[in-house]
């Protein structure tokens, strides 16, 4: 069975002091949690203190973004090199990273590719906007999204990749748990296409966009859905806690 994996991307947010005050009010109740993968992704000037912070508990950290050159005159960038001494996952493809940043597909499979020869865990991001969803071309924009990112990639396990509908990030209008899983089904199915199917059916793929604690359970109850991609949400203590504990519970009734 898939383990689940619930990670908080904080984005934009939390000072340095900031952050070490949100992990702390989290650290023991997060770490007592079993049966679920839980990954923090602050910004990139608190990677430092609080890995320090994780270090002998059972939550991994991840960054938001990254560059696909290992070092060179890339001002500003962060380098999978500088990463891998500081943590396990990444966070490559947002939405935000393609709308505000003009990453293309070519891009983002540039940054999966060196993630992984770098021994980083990629957290792909996925989706579609409204108007592609209203349209009914969902499934064209993620077959050319996911075929894009994996283009020339060798099946790897460390992959994990995030649906996240673009018209659902942020707005608190989550996409149902019947919708998230069908197309996560057609994600699952591609990458079966691009790899074999059994390396697609060992693939953890996560939902994200407004997921709280209390529509977690809808999406975890289903098979098709591996955990969340969290946002707004992982940035106050008692909820995104409250959201690893319902997937622990809904996790144990699934087995």
């Amino acid at each position: 069975m898939r383990v689940c994996l619930i990670a908080g991307n904080w984005k934009m947010n939390t000072t340095a002091a900031e952050a070490e005050r949100l992990v702390l009010e989290m650290l023991d109740r997060l770490d007592r949690i079993e049966g679920v993968e839980k990954v923090l992704c602050p910004p990139f000037l608190s990677l430092v203190g609080i890995g320090m912070m994780l270090e002998n508990s059972s939550i991994k950290l991840g960054a938001q973004n990254m560059y696909f050159e290992s070092k060179g005159a890339y001002t500003g960038e962060i380098s999978p090199l500088m990463l891998r001494e500081l943590c396990e996952f990444v966070i490559l493809g947002h939405s935000e990273r393609r709308w505000y940043f003009g990453e293309t597909d070519e891009i983002i499979n540039k940054k999966v590719m060196a993630a992984l020869a770098n021994k980083l865990k990629p957290i792909l991001c996925v989706g579609e906007r409204l108007e592609e969803n209203e349209a009914g071309k969902t499934e064209d924009v993620i077959n050319r999204q996911v075929r894009g990112a994996l283009n020339g990639i060798e099946p790897d396990r460390d992959l994990v990749i995030a649906y996240e509908p673009v018209w659902a990030i942020g707005t608190g209008k989550a996409a149902s748990g019947k919708q998230a899983a069908a197309t996560i089904g057609f994600i699952r199915d591609v990458v079966g296409k691009l790899w074999n199917r059994s390396m697609a059916q060992d693939l953890r793929i996560l939902y994200g966009g407004s997921v709280t604690s209390a529509n977690v359970a809808e999406f975890i109850s289903l098979p098709e859905i591996d955990g969340a991609l969290v946002g707004g949400a992982s940035l106050k203590a008692d909820e995104f806690v409250g959201i690893v504990e319902k997937t622990a519970e809904m996790k144990a009734r699934r087995k």
